[in-house]
């Protein structure tokens, strides 16, 4: 098991080098590109295959118990050691990053996005899926920020050298951005590490904010927090996200939203909960107003895209959708109860998987019409996907209400377990504010429908014209690498303990200072 997390991290650091030595000239295939998009599909996919070897010798028995652990000195001066880790929070986000980047690196080989050589683009897709497995496996605070940090610059130049129009302008915005988040956010890990005398954060979590005064903890989650909350995105430092999204190639847009906005989400309940408690108490009513702002925000922002007449772009909306999806994870955060601690964790995988299979299937519509634009794709002039494409045009409409928390779906669970959650927060939070904020939330998923289905109405619906070339369905490659995610959407939907299983012990404990 530890080998195994340690192969997990470190073997998409030594397939991005790899990447970019020349191809042995047996395995070349019929070209140096094709070789090297192959090299990448075959590292993503033994990442893969040891994600669920180790996610099936997981002691299930024990998921709040830290699994695979190693443990070795770094910097003895200042405490920091390679400490590795999975519990039953971290275990199913590291699977999925596994799942999507090798699914991304499928999809890739078949649909390389227009740009340089793939030599640089797989080596980037391999250092993003390092650092972003470190983030979920890492117990050192100083660790998480530098896997924390390692994902910027892969993602800066696939935005900036893959991405479409307005590229540059939207890189330089993520990475200014995250950045200075992330300064920010150092400085708070520095704080607590300095005052408690360690950067251990199993200790940490364990010793539950008792080394560290009040005041300590107010400035640590301030600092901590808006470095996460840049990453999430929480509103209103969200606006990097939509520019991101609509220029990134589709890949990255399904990395970006199914990867890398969980690893803010994940810094919450990993780090403020159990670490400064009395920080996250003073701050919840903030976050949570903040969440049900972001949540109705996003949604308004949606509408406005699928208005006839608006010239909005699908990509564009979809990610907008994600700064109201987001809003569910950190009101559930922020009730600091297990209800709405695990929603939001559930809240992360469904929007993973739900938001990624959205990102894949508009950039194929994308691929087909030379466009996104809403107005361009709807009625009979458009897409009407339905009697075009009908495949495609059935697995948008599966996505769109998987979207909106139809139940049976994995967006239904996480959602509503974030609204349970608010209605009956922690002891010693204003329950009457809680309750306002759940009413907003719960008003933002009937918007959400509303924009959900009026794009499906849009895009899928219309009169089928008769041309002289057919528009291409769904393809044998694009179909091997949706799957997945439908059928996860479908069994997380229907099982919800496959997940919930792994977390509430995990909760559990955390919110209880170390303590099964």
């Amino acid at each position: 098991m530890q080998f195994l997390l340690a192969f997990i991290v470190v073997v998409p650091l030594i397939g991005a080098v790899a990447a970019l030595l020349p191809a042995p000239p047996g395995l070349k295939g019929t070209s140096p590109d094709q070789a090297v998009l192959r090299h990448g599909v075959t590292v993503t996919g033994a990442v893969l295959i040891a994600a669920i070897v180790l996610a099936a010798g997981f002691d299930h028995d024990h998921p709040s118990k830290m699994q695979a652990t190693t443990d070795i000195s770094w910097i003895p001066a200042l405490d920091v050691r390679i400490h590795l880790g999975i519990d039953g929070i971290s275990l199913p986000l590291l699977v999925l990053t596994a799942l999507l980047t090798f699914l991304c690196a499928l999809y890739s080989y078949f649909k390389m996005p227009a740009g340089p050589s793939p030599k640089a683009f797989v080596a980037l897709v391999l250092v993003l899926e390092s650092g972003t497995l470190a983030t979920f496996a890492v117990l050192d605070l100083l660790l998480f920020f530098l896997a924390f940090e390692m994902v910027l610059i892969p993602m800066y130049f696939l935005i900036a050298r893959w991405g479409g129009a307005q590229k540059q302008a939207a890189a330089w915005k993520f990475i200014l951005y995250t950045l200075l988040g992330s300064v920010i956010m150092l400085l708070g890990l520095l704080l607590i590490g300095l005052k408690s005398g360690t950067f251990d954060m199993v200790a940490l979590a364990t010793d539950n904010g008792r080394g560290l005064t009040s005041s300590v903890q107010v400035i640590a989650v301030l600092a901590i927090g808006i470095g996460l909350a840049v990453k999430t995105p929480m509103w209103p430092l969200h606006s990097w996200l939509p520019d991101a999204h609509t220029a990134a190639p589709t890949v990255g847009s399904v990395l970006l939203a199914g990867v890398l906005l969980k690893m803010g989400t994940y810094g919450f309940v990993r780090i403020l909960l159990p670490i400064t408690p009395d920080g996250m108490h003073t701050f919840a009513p903030y976050l949570a107003a903040f969440a049900a702002v972001g949540i109705i925000y996003g949604s308004l922002a949606c509408l406005a895209l699928a208005r006839p007449g608006s010239k909005g772009d699908l990509k564009r909306l979809i990610a907008y959708s994600s700064v109201g999806h987001m809003g569910f994870v950190l009101l559930g955060i922020a009730s600091m109860t297990p209800t709405g601690v695990n929603g939001a964790l559930f809240a992360n995988i469904a929007h993973g998987l739900i938001t990624g299979l959205l990102f894949f299937l508009v950039g194929a519509v994308k691929d087909r019409y030379g466009t996104a634009d809403l107005d361009t794709l709807s009625g009979a002039t458009g897409a009407a996907l339905y009697g075009r494409a009908p495949r495609l045009g059935g697995l948008l409409a599966f996505a769109a209400v998987a979207s909106l928390g139809l139940p049976g779906l994995a967006g239904f669970w996480g959602e509503m377990l974030a609204l349970f959650g608010a209605f009956d927060p922690a002891d010693g939070l204003s329950r009457p504010a809680f309750l306002t904020f759940m009413s907003i939330a719960v008003f933002g998923t009937l918007l959400t429908a509303a924009y959900m289905l009026i794009v499906v109405r849009r895009v899928c619906m219309g009169e089928k014209r008769e041309e002289p070339q057919q528009l291409a369905d769904v393809q044998t490659y694009e179909f091997a690498a949706w799957t997945p995610l439908v059928a996860l959407t479908v069994l997380a939907g229907l099982w919800p303990a496959v997940l919930l299983g792994l977390t509430d012990p995990a909760v559990q404990k955390l919110l209880a200072g170390g303590k099964s």
